[in-house]
């Protein structure tokens, strides 16, 4: 399959965390997130709360860049942010880290496969997003 394109964004978190604090996380939540995504989110936020701000951030944060990234590989199909769902790695199955493009309108071109990869260490937040054309 020949390759549309290569998305890469690096984020860092203190910015982030930053913009929550002064937005709210759920608000900022709601504007990024696919529906399944923020049924993961007010699970994560129920579970842990919201003092625990680095686990907030940073799954917030993974979902930002992943977005980022694949905007940039699908270019120039502009998907919404709604329209991109992260799912993550899962341990219980092994199921590697997987997106999912479901766009709203069909006029946006071929469906495409997406391959993501996705790094976070102390502060930064790292994904990579490759769009293969089908």
């Amino acid at each position: 399959m020949p390759i549309l394109g290569i998305g890469v964004d690096i984020l860092h978190l203190p910015r982030l965390i930053s913009l929550l604090s002064r937005r709210g996380s759920e608000a900022f939540a709601t504007r990024i997130l696919s529906s399944q995504e923020l049924r993961t989110f007010q699970l994560l936020a129920e579970q842990h709360g919201e003092d625990d701000t680095k686990r907030i951030a940073r799954f917030l944060g993974v979902r930002w860049a992943v977005k980022e990234a694949a905007y940039k590989a699908l270019y120039p199909i502009r998907p919404t942010w709604k329209e991109v769902t992260y799912l993550s790695f899962n341990g219980t199955t092994g199921i590697k880290p997987t997106l999912v493009y479901r766009p709203v309108r069909n006029d946006v071109g071929p469906a495409n496969k997406l391959h993501v990869s996705v790094s976070h260490d102390g502060d930064y937040v790292y994904a990579q997003v490759i769009a293969e054309s089908t």
